[in-house]
C-alpha cells in the first residue's frame, strides 16, 4: 500500500470514529422533539429511570420543588426531610410511559391555551419536570388535562407540543411530596393517656383491661359528670390516623407547649407536645418501650420523627390536647332565689284621748 492509501485509509478511519462518537452524543443528548403518535415523549427514559438522581418541579407563580435521591429513599430538599418515596418512583414511572396520542401545535402563540408555555412567566399555568441524572438532564412541560387520560406536554426548547398519556398531575409545593408517615396507634391498645392543655387542670382517661369498651375519667371536679360514658375516648383515639400537612424543625415559635401521654397495654409510651403557632397547629412525638414487643416500634418512631415538629389538621390537635372541660357536661345553674317582698311601715294609728268624765 502506498503512502496515499494509507492516508486516505487513516482518513476514513477517523472520519468513521468522528461519526459514531457524534451518534453516541446523539443518543445521550438527543435533540428536543415529540415523535408520532405511540411513541415515547421521553425515548430512552425507561432505560435511565433508575439513573435519576434528582426531580426538580417548577411553576410560573415561583412554587418549585426538589426531589433528590438518597441511598435507599428520597429527600424534599426545601424541607430536608424524606419524600414519599412510591410516590416519586410512581412519577418517574409515568413519564417512562408516556407515549404520544396526536401531535398538537408547534406555534408558540398557542401554547398558553393548552398550558405548555414556559414557566419563566408568572402566567404560566404548566409545570415544569426537570429529570437530573449524571452529565444529563431531560426537560418536560407539562400542561392541561384533557379527558380523563391525557395530558398536553411539551418537550422543553422543541416547538413541536402533544396530547400524551397517561395523565400527569405534578406538584410544585414540596408539602406535597413528605413522606405522610406519622403513628399509627388505635384506641384498642391504649390503656391510659395523661393529658395537660394550654387551660385547665391536667387531667387521665383510662380503663383497666382492654376488654372495657369505655374509658373513664377519674377525680372529676365535684358536681360535674361527663357528657356521656364514651366522651373519653376520642382523647384514647386521637393518634389513630393522623394527617401530616408540614414539618419544621422541632423548637419552632409558638405558644407554650400543651402535653399528652400515651401508654399502651403492650408497654408503649408516646409523648406529645403541641405549639399554636398562628393559624398552625404542630406536634413533636417520642416515644419509649418497656417491652421487647414494641423496643422496635419506638425505634423507628424516633428515628422517623426526632427532632421535628409535624404540622396537623386543627381539629386533630384539638382532640389530642382536648381541655377537661370539654369532656363534662355544663354545670347547671343555680337556682335564683326569689326576691321577698319589704314589709310595709305602716303608720301607727293616732291615740284618741278620752273625754273626762
Amino acid at each position: 500500500m502506498n503512502l496515499s492509501s494509507r492516508g486516505l485509509t487513516a482518513l476514513l478511519a477517523a472520519g468513521a470514529t468522528l461519526i459514531a462518537i457524534a451518534l453516541w452524543v446523539s443518543s445521550r443528548n438527543p435533540s428536543p422533539s415529540v415523535g408520532g403518535a405511540n411513541q415515547p415523549v421521553l425515548p430512552g427514559l425507561e432505560h435511565d429511570v433508575n439513573a435519576i438522581t434528582q426531580v426538580k418541579l417548577a411553576k410560573g407563580d415561583g412554587s418549585s420543588a426538589t426531589l433528590e435521591k438518597r441511598a435507599s429513599d428520597w429527600l424534599v430538599a426545601e424541607r430536608g426531610y424524606p419524600a414519599d418515596s412510591s410516590r416519586v418512583r410512581k412519577l418517574l414511572l409515568n413519564l417512562a410511559d408516556l407515549k404520544v396520542l396526536e401531535q398538537k401545535t408547534s406555534d408558540p402563540a398557542n401554547y398558553p391555551d393548552i398550558g405548555v408555555e414556559d414557566v419563566t412567566s408568572p402566567k404560566a399555568s404548566g409545570t415544569r419536570i426537570d429529570l437530573v441524572e449524571t452529565g444529563k438532564t431531560v426537560s418536560l412541560i407539562v400542561g392541561k388535562l384533557s379527558g380523563t387520560d391525557g395530558t398536553f406536554v411539551r418537550v422543553a426548547g422543541a416547538k413541536q407540543s402533544a396530547l400524551a398519556s397517561p395523565q400527569l398531575t405534578p406538584d410544585a409545593d414540596p408539602r406535597r411530596w413528605l413522606d405522610s408517615t406519622l403513628i399509627e396507634l388505635p384506641q384498642s391498645r391504649i390503656k391510659e393517656v395523661t393529658v395537660k392543655a394550654a387551660a385547665g387542670p391536667a387531667y387521665s382517661v383510662t380503663r383497666a383491661s382492654a376488654k372495657e369498651a369505655d374509658f373513664t375519667v377519674p377525680g372529676l371536679p365535684k358536681g360535674r359528670e361527663l357528657t356521656s360514658p364514651s366522651a373519653p375516648d376520642s382523647v384514647a383515639g386521637a393518634l389513630a390516623s393522623l394527617s401530616l400537612d408540614d414539618v419544621r424543625k422541632a423548637g419552632g415559635p409558638g405558644t407554650e407547649p400543651a402535653r399528652a401521654t400515651f401508654e399502651t397495654f403492650d408497654g408503649l409510651k408516646v409523648d406529645v407536645t403541641g405549639r399554636k403557632d398562628g393559624d398552625n397547629r404542630y406536634i413533636g412525638l417520642t416515644a419509649e418501650s418497656s417491652a421487647k414487643g414494641t423496643a422496635d416500634e419506638a425505634k423507628a418512631l424516633n428515628a422517623r420523627l426526632g427532632g421535628w415538629e409535624v404540622e396537623i389538621p386543627g381539629y386533630q390537635y384539638d382532640a389530642i390536647f382536648q381541655p377537661l372541660d370539654g369532656l363534662l357536661k355544663k354545670p347547671e345553674p343555680k337556682p335564683v332565689k326569689a326576691a321577698t317582698k319589704p314589709k310595709e311601715n305602716k303608720a301607727p294609728k293616732p291615740r284618741v284621748k278620752k273625754a273626762a268624765a
